[in-house]
């Protein structure tokens, strides 16, 4: 049994998600929550992000609520500079202009994405 076979489909919901964030595009703990089937697990969610080891992964594209830029495994510096990379701007620990980069529209349909 390989380790990704041992996830809980939870986790694994939540990395298709992630897979799916498109570049130049931020979304927060929560969303991804709701998007992978349990709205209000946020928390989980950084727990499911924490423990990945899958490469290749948008993992910096997660951030928390309002923009503020959360957690990452290397670091805040590193997960400014790969937003940076991707035409983003972050200001005292939080993405300019989160709103209108938020992933998917907030105006978009409120529907499972897994």
């Amino acid at each position: 049994m390989t380790r990704a076979s041992r996830r809980p489909p939870f986790a694994h919901a939540v990395l298709a998600v992630v897979a799916r964030i498109p570049a130049g595009r931020v979304t927060t703990y929560g969303d991804v929550a709701r998007l992978a089937g349990r709205s209000g697990a946020a928390r989980a969610v950084g727990g499911v992000l924490a423990a990945a080891t899958r490469p290749g992964l948008p993992y910096h594209r997660v951030v928390a609520a309002g923009g503020r830029l959360g957690g990452f495994g290397g670091g805040p510096a590193i997960k400014t500079a790969l937003l940076a990379a991707e035409g983003l701007t972050v200001r005292a620990g939080r993405v300019r202009g989160f709103s209108r980069l938020r992933w998917p529209s907030r105006n978009g349909p409120d529907r499972r994405l897994v």
